[in-house]
Parts: C-alpha cells; sequence; structure tokens
C-alpha cells in the first residue's frame, strides 16, 4: 500500500505560479528615468599631480581624464558629493 501512496504523490507535480512582477519593473524603471533628467556639466581645470589618492579615484569615478576635459552626468546626490570633494580641481555647470 506504501508504494501506491508514493506513485500517486510523483505523479501530481506542483503547480508554478504565473510571474506578474515583470510588468512592475517595466514601470519602475521609466519612473527612476524621468526624476534623473537633469544633468550637469563638470570639466577638470587643474591636474592630479600632489593629489590625494583618493581624490584621484574620485575625478576617476566622474570619468574625467586629463586638464580641460569635459563629462556630461546625471544630477545625483551621488555625483554632487564626489564634485563636492573635488571642488579645487573641478568646474561644475548646472
Amino acid at each position: 500500500m506504501a508504494e501506491t501512496e508514493k506513485k500517486e504523490k510523483k505523479a501530481a507535480p506542483a503547480a508554478k505560479p504565473a510571474k506578474k512582477a515583470a510588468a512592475k519593473k517595466s514601470t519602475a524603471k521609466s519612473a527612476a528615468k524621468a526624476k534623473t533628467d537633469k544633468k550637469v556639466r563638470v570639466t577638470l581645470v587643474r591636474g592630479l599631480v600632489g593629489t590625494r589618492e583618493s581624490h584621484r579615484a574620485t575625478v576617476r569615478g566622474l570619468g574625467l581624464r586629463r586638464i580641460n576635459h569635459t563629462v556630461e552626468l546625471e544630477d545625483t546626490p551621488a555625483v554632487r558629493g564626489m564634485i563636492n570633494k573635488v571642488a579645487y580641481l573641478v568646474k561644475c555647470e548646472a
């Protein structure tokens, strides 16, 4: 009798729930994109020789490579913090 119970349990596979979370993700991405439309232009105006290693890493994190190199970044609190850290090396335009 135990063998027939095992066969019955194996014969009935568990039903998988339908995925509805994918539709929610696409709307969250479009909402986040609409919030970050503002841009800020950052230009490296001084050289990195003689600066702290963490400041050099911050400048590279901003995407700046050489003097007078300009990049356009999204205006987020993280980017603003990086700009404030190396404010003596860069010029910022809103």
